[in-house]
């Protein structure tokens, strides 16, 4: 058995070395080159402080064993690479000394190693502290600090914040009860009494996005809609504050003020409403940061005006044109010039035959302007109760006789005869209904119909199609490509009904069974509801999934996965799972080092136009023949 010899605690010589005469080693263990950024770190540190721990070296030897007046640096690259950019910034001399230590007595690889094996880093809770000392003791600004340390401004003061933050929390991160993740969305206030409750009251859910929703849960993101519709300027104006968000990618913060957010947004939406409502004569105009599904209203659209015969016949030469330019560049690309005649004439043709209310509607009706995804959104031609027109007789004006003249008329027949003999013919209505299907789809056409355009309006058909609100459920749909369609459908058909509810029977008999057939469809659409949340049941849902296979629905037409629609509101694993499906493992295992947030971000980009779907929106099956 061979015993080494203890070596004495100190066995290189202190020498100086011009940084001229300093070299790489190849023996030197760390064979990954330096991050610029520590590189840097360094070099500002080394210019306010100097070298602090001097580097170790040994003398460079030729092929003969002779030494070459230059020195390999063992220990102490980065700092060699630090003194090296300093003096390529003319901060020092090319030839400035160095103070060195020179070792011949170690191994050169084996210190190397040991070197960079044997250090231990400071606990982060010991920086965040030691940064806010220097803050406080020394007076020093985040600017300062970064400069002594080679670190941004924006990074000196996320430490100060976390070394800033209740006792309570930097124990426990100490003891490893936090994580870094969760004392960051603890920071994002300052208020201790706030920070020690929401630690306290945490039961299973951890997770540093619930941990921030707690803290600034009466704020006001600058990513909302009424922040982003308000604007910092105007609400800052108004005496609000906005605390900036030191952790967040994007630097933005929180209105600290919901209350006078939410006044500023109604009168700047109040201020636009009463800019259409004097332009267009509605009779009242009324903002709403949501839509009103309570608002009790009858809804009026705006129907199509018909040309006259001079107009019909320009539109007939125009359609003419479009058709001959089309036809004369077949399948080749459109020349400029062509396509440019073509969007003209298509903005002709939408000006003859504008779509406008009826006077009488807008003499009585009113508007609502709501916010919706950060831009006003304008909802016309709502008619209240007590707005609505009188009754009228067949001439045309009102009688007040009516009820007393009803009143003499035939004595009416007891009440349990009535209805013996009105179930008699509901029997018959039934039998005969059975017999005649299109006149049953007919009946049915015209009850939904009631349904979906006209409020308060009665059929004998217990027929119901319930439309729930959907917006409740997913903020914004309104403003999707589902919600947007359905809308603007709802509009066309309301377009082509007759006013007068007791009219629609009659003019759904006179249309084309396509039509019919397309009207139908959209008022049984509406009646679908396949939200799955606590107290639907299982067959709905699974009839839900059947629906969707039989219309191959293809959920990537409507939706995209973005930091607000999904990556935001799930964990980092969900994230890094879905990344590793849609794109690739490699490209979700560079994605486990970032923050929840940015790894949302670079989640959105990367699964941009792949086609990616979270389980809960894929097609079930194949799509049926």
């Amino acid at each position: 058995m061979t015993i080494h010899q203890a070596r004495p605690a100190q066995c290189a010589e202190e020498v100086f070395i011009p940084l001229d005469r300093l070299k790489k080693s190849p023996r030197n263990a760390r064979k990954t080159p330096h991050a610029a950024s520590d590189v840097e770190a360094l070099a500002a540190s080394i210019a306010v402080k100097g070298v602090l721990q001097p580097p170790v070296v040994e003398a460079e030897r030729n092929g003969d064993g002779a030494e070459t007046g230059d020195y390999l640096v063992t220990i102490g690259e980065g700092r060699r690479l630090a003194l090296r950019l300093l003096a390529k910034r003319k901060k020092l001399s090319k030839t400035e000394p160095v103070r060195c230590l020179l070792d011949s007595a170690n191994d050169a690889f084996e210190i190397s190693l040991d070197e960079n094996m044997t250090r231990f880093a400071m606990h982060p809770a010991d920086q965040f502290e030691a940064f806010r000392e220097l803050a406080e003791t020394k007076g020093w600004s985040a600017e300062e600090i970064g400069a002594r340390f080679g670190v941004s401004p924006t990074l000196v003061r996320r430490r100060l914040r976390l070394g800033a933050v209740s006792p309570v929390l930097m124990a426990a991160y100490r003891l490893d009860a936090l994580t870094l993740d969760q004392l960051m969305a603890f920071a994002v206030s300052e208020d201790h009494a706030r920070q020690t409750q929401v630690w306290g009251d945490l039961s299973h859910n951890r997770s540093p996005a619930y941990i921030r929703r707690l803290m600034t849960e009466h704020e006001v993101e600058a990513s909302d809609r009424r922040a982003r519709y308000v604007g910092a300027e105007a609400y800052q104006a108004a005496g609000g504050r906005i605390r900036a968000d030191l952790f967040g990618e994007d630097g933005q913060g929180w209105f600290e003020d919901a209350a006078l957010l939410d006044r500023l947004a109604l009168e700047k939406l109040s201020a636009e409403a009463e800019a259409v409502r004097a332009a267009e004569g509605w009779a009242w105009a009324e903002a709403r940061l949501d839509y009103p599904h309570d608002h009790g209203c009858r809804r009026v659209y705006p129907r199509t005006v018909e040309p006259d015969a001079e107009t019909q016949a320009r539109l007939d030469a125009l359609a003419e044109e479009y058709d001959a330019i089309v036809a004369a560049c077949g399948d080749d690309v459109i020349p400029e010039a062509d396509d440019a005649r073509l969007t003209e004439i298509d903005a002709e043709l939408a000006a003859a035959c504008p779509d406008v209310y009826d006077p009488d509607a807008v003499a009585r009706g009113g508007l609502f302007v709501i916010l919706g995804q950060g831009e006003p959104r304008i909802e016309r031609g709502f008619i209240r109760p007590e707005d609505e027109a009188p009754p009228e007789d067949a001439s045309g004006v009102e009688d007040p006789d009516a009820e007393e003249q009803a009143e003499a008329g035939p004595k009416p027949l007891p009440e349990r005869l009535a209805a013996d003999l009105t179930a008699h013919r509901t029997a018959a209505l039934r039998d005969a209904m059975a017999e005649q299907p299109r006149l049953a789809f007919l009946a049915a056409l015209h009850v939904l119909t009631l349904q979906a355009f006209y409020r308060g309006a009665e059929s004998c058909l217990d027929l119901k199609v319930t439309s729930s609100s959907l917006e409740s459920w997913a903020e914004g749909l309104n403003e999707s490509v589902a919600g947007r369609a359905m809308e603007t459908r709802h509009g066309t058909w309301a377009g082509r009904l007759p006013e007068d509810p007791e009219a629609l029977l009659s003019a759904l008999a006179d249309w084309p069974d396509d039509d019919r057939l397309a009207l139908f469809a959209h008022c049984v659409s509406r009646g679908v509801n396949a939200v799955r949340k606590v107290g639907t049941s299982r067959a709905a849902l699974a009839h839900a999934d059947v629906l969707a296979g039989l219309l191959a629905l293809d959920m990537g037409r409507y939706w995209s996965p973005t930091v607000g629609s999904y990556f935001g509101r799930i964990t980092k694993a969900q994230i890094a799972e879905a990344v590793a499906e849609g794109v690739s493992p490699e490209a979700a295992a560079r994605l486990s080092d970032l923050r929840k947030e940015a790894m949302a971000d670079k989640a959105e980009i990367l699964l941009n136009g792949t086609g990616w779907l979270p389980p809960l929106l894929r097609r079930s099956g194949p799509a049926p023949a």
